[in-house]
Protein backbone atom coordinates (compact mmCIF):
# COMPACT_ATOMS: atom_id res chain seq x y z
CA UNK A 1 0.00 0.00 0.00
CA UNK A 2 2.71 2.38 0.68
CA UNK A 3 4.65 1.76 -2.41
CA UNK A 4 1.03 2.33 -4.43
CA UNK A 5 0.96 5.45 -2.31
CA UNK A 6 4.12 6.83 -3.13
CA UNK A 7 4.11 6.02 -6.59
CA UNK A 8 0.64 7.94 -7.15
CA UNK A 9 2.12 10.74 -5.28
CA UNK A 10 4.95 10.73 -7.78
CA UNK A 11 2.82 10.57 -10.48
CA UNK A 12 1.22 13.75 -9.35
CA UNK A 13 4.33 15.52 -8.64
CA UNK A 14 5.15 15.02 -12.51
CA UNK A 15 2.13 15.60 -14.04
CA UNK A 16 2.24 18.76 -11.97
CA UNK A 17 6.24 19.75 -13.22
CA UNK A 18 5.11 18.63 -17.02
CA UNK A 19 2.04 21.22 -16.88
CA UNK A 20 4.15 23.73 -15.47
CA UNK A 21 6.69 23.22 -18.56
CA UNK A 22 3.77 22.96 -21.37
CA UNK A 23 2.71 26.45 -19.73
CA UNK A 24 6.15 28.00 -20.12
CA UNK A 25 5.84 27.04 -23.89
CA UNK A 26 2.80 28.22 -24.58
CA UNK A 27 2.14 31.91 -25.17
CA UNK A 28 -0.72 34.12 -26.50
CA UNK A 29 -0.95 36.57 -28.88
CA UNK A 30 -4.17 38.93 -29.48
CA UNK A 31 -4.57 39.03 -33.03
CA UNK A 32 -8.00 41.04 -33.08
CA UNK A 33 -5.47 44.21 -32.02
CA UNK A 34 -2.46 42.95 -33.73
CA UNK A 35 -4.40 43.01 -37.14
CA UNK A 36 -6.09 46.42 -36.16
CA UNK A 37 -3.01 48.82 -35.10
CA UNK A 38 -1.05 46.90 -38.28
CA UNK A 39 -3.38 47.86 -40.68
CA UNK A 40 -3.43 52.03 -39.16
CA UNK A 41 0.49 51.82 -38.94
CA UNK A 42 0.50 51.11 -42.71
CA UNK A 43 -2.20 53.15 -43.66
CA UNK A 44 -4.38 50.20 -45.87
CA UNK A 45 -7.48 51.63 -45.59
CA UNK A 46 -5.71 55.14 -46.75
CA UNK A 47 -4.42 53.13 -49.95
CA UNK A 48 -7.79 51.94 -50.45
CA UNK A 49 -9.85 54.82 -50.52
CA UNK A 50 -7.00 56.55 -52.86
CA UNK A 51 -7.45 53.37 -55.16
CA UNK A 52 -11.49 53.75 -55.07
CA UNK A 53 -12.11 57.78 -55.26
CA UNK A 54 -12.41 58.24 -58.32
CA UNK A 55 -14.99 55.54 -58.70
CA UNK A 56 -16.99 56.46 -55.47
CA UNK A 57 -16.78 59.98 -56.77
CA UNK A 58 -18.29 59.04 -59.95
CA UNK A 59 -21.11 56.87 -58.27
CA UNK A 60 -22.27 59.37 -56.29
CA UNK A 61 -22.39 62.50 -59.02
CA UNK A 62 -24.86 59.59 -61.13
CA UNK A 63 -27.39 59.04 -57.50
CA UNK A 64 -27.23 62.61 -56.91
CA UNK A 65 -28.31 63.45 -61.14
CA UNK A 66 -30.57 60.69 -60.86
CA UNK A 67 -32.38 61.55 -58.04
CA UNK A 68 -33.08 65.41 -59.19
CA UNK A 69 -34.18 63.54 -62.34
CA UNK A 70 -36.51 61.85 -60.58
CA UNK A 71 -37.95 64.28 -58.19
CA UNK A 72 -37.96 66.50 -61.46
CA UNK A 73 -39.80 63.63 -62.84
CA UNK A 74 -42.12 63.75 -59.32
CA UNK A 75 -42.50 67.27 -59.80
CA UNK A 76 -43.50 67.82 -63.13
CA UNK A 77 -44.74 64.66 -64.70
CA UNK A 78 -48.78 65.57 -64.09
CA UNK A 79 -48.15 68.75 -66.55
CA UNK A 80 -45.55 66.53 -68.84
CA UNK A 81 -47.25 65.36 -72.53
CA UNK A 82 -47.50 61.40 -72.01
CA UNK A 83 -44.86 61.07 -74.55
CA UNK A 84 -42.29 63.32 -72.84
CA UNK A 85 -43.39 61.53 -69.47
CA UNK A 86 -42.53 57.85 -70.84
CA UNK A 87 -39.87 59.02 -72.43
CA UNK A 88 -38.58 60.06 -69.26
CA UNK A 89 -39.68 57.21 -67.26
CA UNK A 90 -37.95 55.15 -69.71
CA UNK A 91 -34.10 57.30 -69.48
CA UNK A 92 -34.27 56.70 -65.63
CA UNK A 93 -35.04 53.20 -65.37
CA UNK A 94 -32.05 52.57 -67.44
CA UNK A 95 -29.69 55.55 -65.69
CA UNK A 96 -31.12 53.64 -63.04
CA UNK A 97 -30.11 49.97 -63.48
CA UNK A 98 -26.87 51.48 -65.00
CA UNK A 99 -26.37 52.69 -61.56
CA UNK A 100 -26.76 49.50 -59.63
CA UNK A 101 -24.56 47.38 -62.36
CA UNK A 102 -21.76 50.22 -61.33
CA UNK A 103 -22.32 50.12 -57.98
CA UNK A 104 -22.72 46.54 -57.69
CA UNK A 105 -19.24 46.28 -59.90
CA UNK A 106 -17.86 49.22 -57.46
CA UNK A 107 -18.59 46.57 -54.68
CA UNK A 108 -17.29 43.69 -55.67
CA UNK A 109 -13.93 45.44 -56.38
CA UNK A 110 -13.78 47.24 -53.02
CA UNK A 111 -14.27 43.97 -51.04
CA UNK A 112 -12.01 41.67 -53.24
CA UNK A 113 -9.23 44.40 -52.66
CA UNK A 114 -9.66 44.93 -49.27
CA UNK A 115 -9.48 40.87 -48.87
CA UNK A 116 -5.98 40.96 -50.59
CA UNK A 117 -5.09 43.65 -48.49
CA UNK A 118 -6.26 41.93 -45.06
CA UNK A 119 -4.73 38.72 -46.50
CA UNK A 120 -1.20 40.36 -46.69
CA UNK A 121 -1.49 41.78 -43.36
CA UNK A 122 -2.09 38.34 -41.60
CA UNK A 123 0.67 37.36 -43.41
CA UNK A 124 3.22 39.33 -42.05
CA UNK A 125 1.17 38.77 -38.43
CA UNK A 126 1.67 34.87 -39.04
CA UNK A 127 5.24 35.56 -40.36
CA UNK A 128 6.01 37.53 -36.65
CA UNK A 129 4.56 35.54 -34.38
CA UNK A 130 6.43 32.80 -35.73
CA UNK A 131 9.78 34.34 -35.47
CA UNK A 132 9.27 35.56 -31.96
CA UNK A 133 7.81 32.38 -30.97
CA UNK A 134 11.10 30.56 -32.32
CA UNK A 135 13.06 33.11 -30.59
CA UNK A 136 11.29 32.92 -27.34
CA UNK A 137 11.12 29.09 -27.65
CA UNK A 138 7.04 29.18 -27.30
CA UNK A 139 5.67 25.75 -28.92
CA UNK A 140 2.11 26.73 -28.99
CA UNK A 141 0.51 30.99 -29.35
CA UNK A 142 -2.66 30.63 -29.38
CA UNK A 143 -5.36 34.23 -30.07
CA UNK A 144 -5.70 35.37 -26.84
CA UNK A 145 -9.36 36.19 -27.75
CA UNK A 146 -10.28 32.12 -28.25
CA UNK A 147 -8.80 31.38 -25.00
CA UNK A 148 -11.69 31.14 -21.92
CA UNK A 149 -8.87 31.10 -19.26
CA UNK A 150 -4.91 32.00 -19.62
CA UNK A 151 -2.61 31.82 -15.94
CA UNK A 152 -0.17 34.25 -15.10
CA UNK A 153 2.56 31.57 -16.45
CA UNK A 154 1.25 32.00 -20.33
CA UNK A 155 3.45 34.94 -21.68
CA UNK A 156 1.03 37.28 -23.87
CA UNK A 157 3.75 38.38 -26.77
CA UNK A 158 1.22 40.73 -28.46
CA UNK A 159 4.00 43.44 -28.55
CA UNK A 160 6.50 41.84 -29.00
CA UNK A 161 4.95 40.78 -32.35
CA UNK A 162 4.09 44.12 -32.93
CA UNK A 163 7.48 45.52 -32.70
CA UNK A 164 8.67 42.14 -34.89
CA UNK A 165 6.05 43.57 -37.72
CA UNK A 166 7.07 47.15 -38.08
Amino acid sequence: MKKWLFAAGLGLAMAASASVQAADSIAVVNMGNLFQQVAQSTGVSKTLENEFKGRAGELQNMEGDLQSKMQKLQRDGSTMKAADRSKMEKDLMAQRQQFQTKAQAFEQDRNRRSGEERAKLVTRIQSAVKKVADDKGYDVVLDANTVAYAGSSVKDITSDVLKQVK
